[in-house]
């Protein structure tokens, strides 16, 4: 139980690190949380400060959870010994979901966090890697359908248990709850963004979209 506890509290740690207030502390103080939609996410940053800082806050954000999953769960930490009873499987979903809790809720920037789609991914690319080429396909072709960003996220983290569920079951429950969570965790996250679409109010890339009727805006407005 302290080495679940301990690696789950560390990974929530990672987590908190914010990619966005990281690089915009780098580029000289940038807080993309007084900025466009308020968010720390990579779809604000884009929007803010550019194709680059957006790149440079993806890798970090998406790093988290590479970390949390592929590091934290076989680390050695000093002063907690090695629990027999604890599954391999269970050390791994527990850190990689601590690691998204935290890019959510970080406790290092007042709770304030992105919407976790880069940190789900992160964790994705190393529970199940073969899901990730999918998953990016649904998102394009969902932003490319309906040029909405946050839609086109939600989408693509409901192919993620739908893919456990084709592909993997009976065998891999805990994966496939794992995947449920977090596609639930990313609509929660994502709520405003469903607000905005049902008034009507929520701006769409239609530069990106295959069937468009005339110009609009573009950039998703409040990712």
């Amino acid at each position: 139980m302290l080495e679940l506890a301990s690696k789950i509290l560390l990974c929530y740690l990672i987590g908190s690190i914010m990619g966005s207030l990281l690089v915009g502390r780098l580029k000289g103080g940038v807080d993309i949380r007084t900025m466009g939609s308020g968010n720390a996410g990579g779809t604000n940053a884009l929007r803010t400060q550019g194709v680059v800082f957006a790149l440079m806050v993806i890798v970090v954000d998406i790093g988290k959870g590479v970390i949390a999953a592929a590091v934290v769960p076989g680390l050695s930490l000093p002063g907690v010994p090695a629990d027999p009873l604890l599954s391999e499987s269970t050390l791994l979903l527990a850190c990689s979901a601590a690691a998204v809790v935290g890019h959510l809720w970080p406790i290092w920037h007042r709770f304030r966090g992105g919407k976790g789609a880069a940190t789900v991914l992160g964790t994705l690319i190393v529970i199940v890697p073969a899901m990730v080429l999918p998953l990016l396909m649904l998102w394009a072709w969902a932003l490319a359908l309906f040029g909405y960003v946050g839609l086109a996220t939600m989408v693509a983290g409901a192919g993620a248990p739908l893919y456990m569920a084709l592909m993997h079951l009976p065998h891999d429950q805990d994966v496939f709850f794992y995947c449920l969570a977090m596609s639930l965790l990313l609509i929660f996250s994502h709520r405003s963004n469903i607000s905005r679409m049902l008034k009507g109010t929520e701006s769409r890339n239609k530069r990106l979209m295959l069937f468009r009727r005339g110009r609009g805006n573009s950039d998703d407005g409040k990712g």
